[in-house]
């Protein structure tokens, strides 16, 4: 057997294979409310044959979308929506997750197409919050230093958006700690100038974070699987770094996290980041040896023979896929096929195997 389509025990889970649909915006919900753009996107990834399907950035509280159009689970309405599109997932042999989110200083924005920009509150944006009162580009506007007590309800809203996952179906929860979002926020020196437990040294940025991992441990049940998306480094100089990346990923351990999805990037802009197939992959593969944590590896992966390398050489335990997916949602059937393994079929398929 292959190591891209060897099964993987995490908790009360075993994936059927190494490939999992990475989380990605797709800007096209209402309200924070799911839609048949999100059934049929997340869907057909599952009857493409990825052992895991993780939702896009959810909200978690509605000053935490990206944009208005992310979606969210910041109240009880939301679950029905979910719960029909977890439903689909595991009608295909395949596991449903989703990653929580809190976009920080990065929210109020519109989608890519419409522009990417800060949307003012004359126009039906909202005041962001971050660690401290420093914006992430010139134009944009100062976001409200969020205060301990506001600090509080962050952790709160992350708690009780992860008991409506479970009640909606998802089998897995990610955490969403990287590209420059509230959590990676708080990690980085580049953006937390706090002076309080929640700035300065690596304890106190981390503390956040931490809290949220406890308090969503304490939520969900034993068996559910707890991931958490880092940017391995900010690639600028002052910042987060893959030092302080391996030491979180022992902290996180302890904590009763199962793995990390390295990636990478998106804190600050003017940066150069040095693009290649496959070049976070170091990143997963350095988390992965110094911490003996389960990691996921993902960046311009774009073949079978590629992941199955990864995997192979011990660098990641996962495969995490976005635009290849995107191009082809049939990708894991076709890897089998490239790696000499018996596709698998659904039933409504069979008839399309060679």
């Amino acid at each position: 057997m292959s190591y891209l389509f060897s099964p993987l025990a995490i908790r009360g889970i075993e994936l059927k294979n190494r490939i999992i649909v990475s989380p990605m915006c797709q800007y096209s919900a209402v309200d924070g409310y799911a839609n048949d753009w999100h059934l049929v996107h997340l869907g057909s990834r599952a009857v493409g044959g990825a052992s895991l399907v993780i939702t896009e950035a959810t909200a978690v509280s509605p000053e935490g979308r990206i944009s208005p159009d992310d979606l969210g689970i910041w109240q009880d309405g939301h679950i029905e929506g979910l719960k029909r599109i977890t439903a689909f997932i595991r009608q295909q042999n395949a596991f449903a997750g989703i990653q929580l989110a809190h976009a920080g200083r990065k929210a109020s924005t519109t989608a890519p197409w419409k522009g990417n920009n800060q949307i003012s509150i004359a126009d039906g944006g909202w005041h962001t919050v971050a660690p401290s009162a420093l914006a992430y580009r010139g134009q944009d506007m100062l976001p409200h230093a969020l205060t301990e007590e506001d600090i509080r309800k962050v952790v709160a809203d992350f708690k009780a958006a992860a008991g409506r996952a479970v009640t909606a179906g998802f089998d897995v929860i990610e955490i969403h700690a990287a590209h420059g979002y509230l959590l990676h926020q708080f990690m980085s020196p580049l953006s937390n100038r706090r002076e309080d437990q929640y700035g300065g040294s690596f304890e106190n940025r981390v503390r956040l974070l931490l809290e949220v991992v406890a308090a969503i441990r304490s939520e969900i049940k034993e068996p559910v699987p707890l991931f958490v998306r880092i940017s391995a480094t900010d690639w600028a100089e002052g910042g987060w770094d893959i030092a302080q990346s391996v030491q979180l990923a022992g902290l996180l351990k302890q904590a009763g996290v199962d793995l990390i999805d390295v990636s990478t990037g998106a804190l600050v802009t003017g940066v150069r980041i040095p693009i290649y197939p496959g070049y976070q992959i170091p990143f997963a593969e350095q988390v992965r040896k110094e911490t003996g944590i389960l990691t996921g590896a993902v960046g311009l992966i774009t073949t079978a023979q590629q992941a199955e390398d990864i995997l192979k050489e011990g660098k990641a335990d996962a495969i995490f896929m976005a635009r290849e997916l995107l191009r082809d949602p049939y990708f894991p059937i076709h890897a089998a096929t490239a790696l000499g393994e018996d596709p698998y079929y659904l039933p409504q398929y069979e008839r399309a195997k060679p």
